[in-house]
């Protein structure tokens, strides 16, 4: 307990002079900032390289931070009681009064934001009077981290800091949802897109109109090994790994597994671990074998679909 105090503090410390850290967490690890400081979140994007044009998402710690800068529409309270926190993100529109960096939404009046549930970064969140700005740990495009060392590997000695909270739990990134307009997922995530409609279809919302909106993880190819990937295979290649959902009895040193047995939940946290084993051994080429398009298995095929994209 002590050390992760004196970590805290130390993240504090960073955070307070506008520089970027790494942050635990349930989902994948964030490359975090002052979402309030212009100079910080600018440190963000050119730490990752990513284009001005793709917002981020915003963390907070508690409702009452949260509504010093956002508009709260109807479905969120209900939404927000029953995943956060959790791995669900949010588009709100943005107060006139709010401080949030105009960088951020690239000068929209939105802006997607959650509640973590990794209780160190709650702790930090919790310490500092603003919010963070925080996408994935990694170079634009590439596997998002799911430990310290994926996030050592992204940035080396170009990153200060790292709160180390051990593996992320879900593994993927955020469920991301529209609320401006008649609310629906933009991004699959951690939660089964089927409870989110099923509590959306009970609320009444008189708007039905769907309001697009540019938000983090949506570009086409996204989450790369940085090798090609081909979906569905029934059997691979020579010398191209080969990643399956359970594992097999006849081994092979081509084969990863994503689960012991068929669980998409053990696949889902396992799944960019294995995209970075299977890069660090030097393979040229992965094909993946049928993943089930059912709860968690539909933001898994979006990932991996994602990273297919040439």
């Amino acid at each position: 307990m002590k050390k992760n105090d004196s970590n805290i503090k130390k993240a504090i410390k960073y955070l307070n002079n506008n520089d970027c850290i790494a942050i635990p967490t349930e989902t994948v690890y964030g490359l975090a900032g002052n979402a309030y400081s212009d100079k910080a979140v600018s440190r963000i994007y050119k730490l990752k390289k990513r284009p001005k044009n793709n917002p981020l998402i915003v963390h907070y710690y508690s409702l009452n931070d949260l509504k010093k800068d956002c508009k709260i529409e109807n479905t969120f309270d209900k939404l927000f009681k029953k995943f956060c926190p959790g791995p669900i993100s949010f588009v709100l529109r943005l107060k006139k009064t709010s401080k949030i960096s105009k960088i951020i939404t690239n000068n929209s009046n939105s802006i997607a934001v959650r509640f973590p549930s990794h209780p160190l970064t709650r702790k930090l969140l919790n310490k500092i009077n603003y919010p963070l700005a925080a996408p994935s740990a990694n170079i634009s495009t590439s596997i998002s981290p799911v430990s310290k060392q994926d996030v050592v590997d992204e940035f080396g000695p170009k990153l200060k800091f790292i709160l180390d909270g051990g593996s992320s739990k879900v593994g993927i990134e955020s469920t991301i949802i529209n609320l401006i307009g008649k609310p629906h997922i933009l991004r699959l995530g951690g939660i089964n897109s089927k409870l989110i409609y099923k509590l959306i279809n009970s609320l009444e919302n008189k708007s039905k109109k769907i309001i697009k909106i540019k938000v983090p993880g949506t570009s086409k190819l996204h989450y790369s090994p940085g090798i090609p990937v081909r979906l569905n295979a029934k059997k691979n290649f020579l010398n191209e790994a080969f990643i399956l959902i359970k594992k097999r009895r006849n081994l092979n040193k081509n084969y990863f597994y994503l689960s012991k047995t068929n669980n998409l939940k053990e696949a889902a946290k396992n799944l960019y671990k294995i995209f970075r084993v299977i890069k660090k051994k030097g393979y040229k080429k992965i094909a993946i074998e049928k993943i089930p398009n059912i709860n968690i298995g539909e933001a898994i095929n979006d990932r991996i679909l994602r990273a297919s994209k040439k």
